[in-house]
């Protein structure tokens, strides 16, 4: 069973499937999920990844077991399947705001 990971202010969801729409691909083999305002990468590197587009939605699509890698972060084990990239949100109470978590 696979369970939403977490590494820095990037979220990952397994889903079932692809959501219905075009498809565009961003990379393949070596994807970068985001670009950490520090300016390292949560990157994974996998012959069997591929990372893709669909409307606003980012998602991972690995054929085997891979590695998230990044500088300042324990390295997250994704197994097989679809995973939906977001990014970690706040609220702040005070200005009533929603805001991305800044890595």
């Amino acid at each position: 069973m696979r369970k939403p990971q977490q590494q820095g202010d990037v979220l990952l969801e397994p889903i079932d499937s692809l959501p219905v729409g075009e498809q565009k691909t961003i990379a393949k083999g070596r994807c970068v999920l985001a670009h950490g305002e520090s300016g390292h990468f949560h990157v994974l590197e996998n012959d069997e990844a591929e990372l893709i587009q669909i409307g606003e939605k980012l998602l991972l699509k690995l054929g085997k077991q891979a590695t998230l890698v990044h500088e300042e972060h324990k390295p997250q084990t994704l197994e097989p399947g679809i995973w939906e990239i977001g990014r970690v949100q706040e609220y702040d109470w005070f200005s009533k705001m929603q805001r991305r978590v800044i890595d």
